[in-house]
């Protein structure tokens, strides 16, 4: 194992190890034992803790533990050493008496007392930079679009100037991994694969989110994304789906697949969702316009606005699905009479033709979501057009 970190032990009697000076006291160095164990923990995003053990052999009396460093990016603030048993016989008590830092060199110098000579084994530990991780994923999904398969891997990048041998490797949840690191080496590991995960395949407009295909003619982007649910139900829900970049497949029924895109997926705790983004929808046409913009005066400057907003859906897909239409009402308010900067006051109208109440889970005081039921196409080419509205009343508007 090539040593990146001299750990060193000098061994002298009581009265002379009190009495030195630093430099003197550095004279006799011995090479620390190998690593017994490693424990690397890698759930912080910016920082990783390294936990190795070595046997020590010490010496009757004050012993001069040395660590050095150079060229690696370890946090001396964070170095911390213990001593956790005897090695051999059971019998030999070691305590640290003190720390000290040798002036103008990256090290830590512990006084170490022992009882009676023989071998402790101590733990040392420190925040480590350059050692690194990044998720990634592979998500296939079957030929008709209700389940994929997500793949999980874990990329392990090693710059920070230093190897370990066999380690136990940990992202904070998941699986652990017992695997060498090389000096400067990427690895990847296989962290999770997770087989018929069901989706759900959605259609959703914006136009404050996602805006407008073609804005001169109204028609807005139309993006499609797969929909995946992280709970046991949904064949996941055995840790927090981390952020990664996720490439996105489909089965073709006939033993490949095809590359539909990447996206980052983001953070998933449990019971949460991820959305994948696919692209645009190019065979669902939504033109969207105002229909009615009227004012009404309340009394002094204030007044309520009424505005009924169109939507003329067309599907060129042979199967029928279910479009989500959301708008923010600021951005609707915004739209038609400036920004405020003020809450909206509104209520529905009566004159709302989308069936059934909006989507309780998705929309919010200001978002509104309603779930539009499209027919499959007639025939090549030909859609059947339908028309939903939006009527809202602004109230106390100035």
């Amino acid at each position: 194992m090539r040593q990146r970190y001299l750990m060193v032990l000098l061994v002298c009697g009581g009265a002379m190890v009190m009495s030195a000076r630093p430099a003197d006291a550095r004279i006799k160095l011995i090479t620390l034992p190998v690593r017994e164990r490693v424990e690397i923990q890698l759930d912080h995003a910016h920082a990783t803790l390294v936990e190795e053990e070595r046997l020590v052999p010490l010496t009757k009396g004050l012993n001069q533990v040395d660590f050095s460093w150079a060229n690696t990016q370890i946090d001396s603030q964070t170095i911390l050493f213990r001593v956790l048993a005897p090695g051999e016989g059971g019998r030999l008590e070691a305590k640290v008496l003190s720390v000290s830092y040798p002036p103008n060199e990256n090290a830590l110098v512990w006084q170490v007392y022992a009882s009676e000579s023989g071998s402790a084994r101590v733990r040392i530990s420190y925040l480590l930079g350059g050692l690194t991780k990044d998720f990634h994923y592979r998500a296939v999904a079957s030929p008709d679009e209700k389940t994929l398969t997500l793949t999980q891997y874990i990329r392990l990048r090693n710059l920070a100037n230093e190897e370990f041998g066999s380690s136990n490797l940990w992202a904070g949840y998941g699986n652990r991994f017992l695997k060498p690191i090389g000096l400067n080496e990427t690895k990847q590991m296989l962290a999770a694969k997770y087989m018929g995960v069901p989706i759900t395949k959605t259609y959703t407009c914006d136009p404050n989110v996602h805006g407008y295909l073609d804005r001169a003619q109204n028609k807005l982007r139309v993006p499609m994304h797969y929909v995946l649910t992280n709970d046991k139900a949904h064949s996941l829900g055995v840790s927090p789906l981390a952020f990664g970049k996720v490439r996105i497949f489909q089965d073709d029924g006939r033993g490949t697949v095809a590359f539909l895109g990447e996206d980052w997926g983001r953070f998933t705790p449990i019971d949460d969702r991820m959305r994948l983004y696919l692209g645009v929808a190019q065979d669902i046409v939504v033109k969207r316009t105002i229909e009615r913009n009227e004012t009404r005066r309340v009394a002094g400057n204030l007044y309520d606005r009424e505005v009924i907003v169109k939507y003329e859906i067309e599907n060129f897909k042979d199967m029928p699905v279910t479009l989500n239409v959301a708008e923010d009402l600021a951005y609707v308010r915004n739209e038609l009479g400036g920004t405020t900067g003020r809450d909206v006051q509104w209520e529905m109208g009566d004159e709302t033709t989308f069936v059934g109440e909006r989507d309780q889970e998705e929309s919010t005081y200001q978002r509104l979501v309603f779930h539009a039921q499209l027919p499959a196409r007639q025939g090549a080419g030909k859609a059947t057009k339908v028309v939903y509205k939006l009527h809202v009343v602004f109230k106390n508007e100035w």
